[in-house]
């Protein structure tokens, strides 16, 4: 969406519907995209597309609630740099669940600075899911990442040496094999496994099959929903993980819906940060998936408190981005 073409002038509901184009580029959970968004007179709400979710992987909507923060904290940030000033209010209306956060603009708050290179950033920002060049991370970068995850609220613990990597390396291994030796996880990996011609879902480039075989999509979720390939999977992991130059773990001190949707904008503001220091990162949220390794990756994070996602950072090379639903699919009329 070209950033001249903002509506300066128009009304609120127009502005909002143009900063949308921004909020649906955020990550989600095996790109399941599952967000509705609504106009309402002077306000913007966001809803959890519960027909989007994962009951397997995501049982609780935790996956679910992050993917729709990290929608959430693009559209402040797209908000702020066109020069919308306004709040957004997480869960408005107890009677509505799934009515995650409700936006509205006040022109008399003072405009807060400094949201270009974020903003810039959002269109950049792309999930690598391979191999990353071994050089360190720079101190600084280390810094911004932890303050960007503080400054939403969330903790952000990193894990540089090649002991503790090897630690979470092996919960990662774990997770793969425990998750993939369930037939019910692999027919929900399977649907999710998607063309490159779809507007959703993880398609083959993503993953490292060449484009021109993207006729295979169908073969490839066939033998994932027919075979444990939980070994293989495990130690591709355990390879990615134990070469990145950081693993990164971000928690909060709750473990409820709000906790989880600002885990969301804070996951989203630490991405963005990393893109804007020329930084990819990808996810390896296994040993938070499977509930038996939770507790044992806060330990290794030195948090008492609650890890909501484990994401891998370094330099690869460029990825492609994986596709999105139009706009008309994810509003609400």
């Amino acid at each position: 969406m070209p950033k001249d073409a903002f509506p300066k002038r128009g009304t609120h509901a127009e502005q909002f519907k143009f900063l949308v184009n921004y909020a649906l580029l955020a990550p989600s959970i095996h790109n399941s995209q599952p967000w509705r968004f609504r106009v309402t007179g002077e306000a913007l709400e966001l809803f959890a597309d519960r027909k989007r979710s994962l009951r397997v992987v995501d049982p609780d909507g935790r996956a679910l609630a992050i993917s729709c923060g990290a929608a959430l904290f693009n559209l402040r940030t797209a908000m702020y740099y066109f020069g919308c000033v306004g709040e957004a209010r997480p869960f408005p209306d107890p009677r509505q669940p799934d009515l995650l956060a409700r936006v509205t603009l006040d022109p008399s708050k003072l405009h807060p600075g400094g949201w270009t290179e974020l903003f810039n950033a959002i269109p950049v920002r792309c999930t690598n899911r391979g191999p990353f060049e071994p050089r360190e991370a720079p101190p600084a970068l280390e810094a911004a990442l932890r303050d960007a995850a503080r400054l939403e609220g969330a903790w952000l613990a990193l894990f540089k040496s090649a002991r503790v990597k090897k630690a979470v390396a092996l919960l990662i291994a774990e997770g793969d094999r425990i998750q993939f030796s369930n037939p019910r996880f692999r027919r929900e990996l399977a649907q999710w496994l998607h063309s490159a011609r779809d507007k959703d879902g993880v398609p083959g480039y993503a993953k490292g099959v060449n484009e021109l075989l993207d006729f295979t999509a169908p073969a490839i979720a066939y033998l994932v929903r027919t075979f444990d390939v939980g070994n293989g999977v495990a130690a591709r992991d355990s390879d990615l993980a134990t070469g990145s130059p950081l693993l990164a773990c971000l928690g909060t001190a709750r473990d409820d819906p709000l906790a989880w949707l600002n885990a969301g904008e804070a996951l989203q503001r630490v991405l963005l940060v990393a893109t804007a220091h020329g930084f990819d990162a990808s996810f390896l949220n296994q040993p938070i998936e499977v509930p038996a390794l939770r507790p044992k990756l806060g330990g290794l994070s030195a948090h008492k408190y609650y890890p909501q996602v484990l994401l891998r950072i370094g330099r690869g090379v460029p990825a492609k981005h994986t596709p999105r639903r139009p706009i008309e699919d994810i509003l609400i009329y």
